[in-house]
């Protein structure tokens, strides 16, 4: 991902804006509610049966919060996104067998729940900075399918 200094500082600086673990278990849950295939990843995740099931449920928020203490790692590693996601690819590739473009949809429903919670100093610039991490995190990720 090719990030200006401009950028990478704003990333940098909203993120320590944000409720982390809030944004990744609303993002997960949201990615579950609005695509609802991807709850077949999930099934042992007990009630995914409505949006307030999926969005109350502790193993949502749980993994959530994984998902987005990986992604603050890849914030952390911008210039070595795929060095930095090799293993997570694999898994997710190999074991796993999620669909890379789910990790395009993750991507985009953290960027909706930053702007929700970011309101006004999530500028346009900042989004399309945002925009160009989760696309660059999900490129990485799939980067071990063949």
């Amino acid at each position: 991902v090719h990030l200006t200094d401009a950028e990478k500082a704003a990333i940098s600086g909203l993120w320590g804006k944000v409720n982390a673990d809030g944004v990744g278990a609303e993002a997960l849950g949201r990615l579950l509610v609005v695509y609802p295939w991807t709850q077949r990843f999930f099934e042992h995740f007990g009630d995914l049966s409505s949006s307030s099931a999926v969005m109350g449920n502790a193993k949502v928020k749980s993994h959530g919060k994984k998902v987005i203490t990986a992604f603050a790692d890849g914030l952390k590693h911008l210039d070595n996104l795929k060095g930095t996601f090799s293993a997570l690819s694999e898994l997710h590739c190999d074991k796993l067998h999620v669909d890379p473009e789910n990790f395009k949809l993750l991507g985009n429903m953290i960027v909706i729940v930053l702007s929700h919670d970011l309101g006004k100093d999530f500028t346009p610039d900042a989004q399309s900075a945002f925009q160009k991490v989760v696309t660059g995190v999900a490129t990485a990720l799939g980067h071990k399918y063949h």
